[in-house]
């Protein structure tokens, strides 16, 4: 793979037009960044319920730090590969800080309500509920859609898909922000076992044009595996960094983790001959009282550290990541020193955080509302022809709604529906439908 092909500018169904302001990925970052359905991310929860006394971080507030960590890691490792190949490198390398700062911005725009509740209460309604009752009635290459929903998947069809009254080629992004958004090159139905998956069975021509449209080396023909787009690794380790470090962050705001706790694990990622870190650290707890602020530079040293960390491997693995034998996440191959240190806050974070009764409280409010709304949209789409169901069908807006009658094609109208909803909205759809 060579940089020329993988910074295309080129648009599904715009041509790109030069100008003296603004590159083709400047513009990227602008769509999304006005863009409603970004907006729509400040009422989407993170991890912590919303709306509270607390600021804590929302799935807008995420995506925003994830944006601005991609951004530091594209411009490091940007810096270091000029100085490894000479700044004659630099022309081929052009602007990837906002290629991957978009990517960021985007990389959650297709999670619905409650996070990642939200993800699995879609899931387990094909697998478990009364959805699984039409595995029969559709395709199983299209079922995996469905029964192991994706909001990885479901982000790049929002970005991509022409709903009705819009644009063709939806956002219209350059095909060097929508491979670098891309993290499981593969459809749903060929993930062979893996979790994660990034393209549904109504994208994959789209996602054809966009790799091959990179020279994104195709590792298997037969089941549409690609490489991943380099730039795809520095997006990937931001929103690794960021969730980790920024969560026991929050979980500090609210009471869940000490202030010893967190000293304790974010100073954990510096060795004892880092002096600077150590003495600057004393200048701040002797001269700053406030706690939070406290901890605010520890996350920030922390996040500075990482991001040179996964620079770093970035650059040392150059090669691999280049020709698409690269395996796992920049964050896997951290020095062991650093990864100790990570996996300490990770396992932390799963036993008292993730795990927390207010994190919990969230998720089943996710499971009771998404399931309900599942129930009575699913129905209806599968059964249009009943009264109550036409006039259920009716409150979904035009711009989801097609022409399609197949039930793939049905379902998925709601699919778009549900996982466009705030949590704020999805609640009170579902208090409006129960009469409460």
């Amino acid at each position: 793979m060579d940089w020329k092909s993988l910074l295309s500018a080129q648009r599904e169904y715009r041509e790109y037009q030069k100008s003296d302001i603004r590159n083709a990925f400047q513009r990227d970052y602008d769509r999304i960044i006005f863009s409603n359905i970004f907006r729509r991310l400040q009422n989407k929860t993170q991890v912590f319920p919303l709306p509270g006394s607390k600021m804590v971080h929302n799935r807008l507030t995420h995506s925003l730090e994830v944006a601005s960590v991609g951004r530091s890691i594209a411009k490091t490792v940007s810096k270091s590969l000029c100085d490894k190949y000479g700044n004659d490198f630099l022309h081929e390398i052009y602007d990837i800080d906002t290629i991957v700062s978009a990517a960021c911005l985007a990389h959650d725009l297709g999670n619905p309500p409650f996070g990642h509740s939200g993800e699995e209460t879609i899931s387990s309604y094909f697998k478990e509920g009364l959805g699984k009752e039409l595995e029969s009635q559709i395709p199983e290459y299209q079922w995996s859609d469905f029964a192991d929903f994706e909001g990885n998947a479901n982000a790049f069809r929002q970005l991509t898909h022409q709903f009705a009254g819009r644009r063709q080629g939806g956002m219209s992004l350059t095909y060097a922000t929508l491979a670098t958004l891309i993290k499981y090159p593969y459809p749903s139905f060929n993930k062979k076992g893996k979790k994660k998956y990034n393209i549904f069975h109504s994208e994959i021509d789209t996602f054809k044009k966009v790799m091959d449209g990179c020279g994104i080396v195709c590792l298997d023909e037969e089941t549409l595996a690609y490489a991943r787009h380099p730039l795809s690794y520095m997006m990937e380790a931001a929103d690794d960094i960021c969730y980790l470090i920024l969560d026991m962050e929050d979980a500090h705001k609210r009471g869940i983790v000490t202030t010893e706790k967190i000293d304790y694990f974010f100073t954990s990622f510096f060795k004892e001959n880092e002096t600077w870190f150590f003495d600057r650290k004393d200048f701040i707890y002797e001269t700053v009282t406030d706690n939070n602020e406290r901890m605010s530079f520890l996350r920030a040293t922390a996040i500075n550290k990482l991001v040179d960390c996964v620079s770093k491997v970035f650059v040392d693995n150059y090669d691999a990541i280049m020709n698409g034998s690269f395996e796992n996440s920049l964050v896997h191959h951290l020095p062991d020193f650093e990864n100790d240190a990570l996996e300490k806050c990770r396992v932390f974070s799963l036993k008292n955080i993730y795990k927390h009764p207010s994190v919990v409280k969230v998720e089943l409010t996710g499971f009771n509302v998404i399931g309900e709304l599942l129930n009575e949209f699913v129905q209806a789409a599968v059964h249009p022809e009943k009264t109550y169901n036409k006039k259920l069908l009716s409150l979904i807006p035009e711009q989801f709604k097609n022409n399609n009658e197949d039930l793939y094609s049905r379902i998925q109208v709601v699919l778009d529906y549900i996982s466009n909803m705030t949590d704020l909205y999805a609640v009170q759809l579902y208090k409006d439908l129960k009469g409460m």
